[in-house]
């Protein structure tokens, strides 16, 4: 029987996310770090409040990496920063 309290990550990536946590980390990273500077690189730059929205959650994710967060905690705040970088993006070459 499965597990009634498991969590979305748990059903997505499976059962064993802090075995797999070093390459999680490191596709996070690697999203989070290149879609951010193609947000600020292709027009995020130009207006303070586009790069305030893409700045923070960016750095916030980074920094979560960087104090060994708990990785649920770390790909939540990963999906609010690409959907918020993905909607900079779309606002911009509209």
């Amino acid at each position: 029987m499965a597990n009634a309290n498991a969590s979305i990550w748990n059903k997505f990536l499976g059962e064993d996310l802090e075995i797999n946590r070093l390459g999680i980390i490191s596709v996070v990273l690697l999203i989070i770090g290149c879609l951010g500077g193609m947000t600020v690189g292709l027009g995020a730059v130009h207006h303070t409040w586009q790069l305030f929205l893409v700045v923070l959650p960016t750095m916030l994710t980074l920094s979560l990496l960087i104090a060994v967060a708990p990785l649920k905690q770390i790909l939540n705040f990963c999906v609010i920063t690409v959907i918020i970088d993905v909607i900079i993006l779309t606002i911009n070459f509209l």
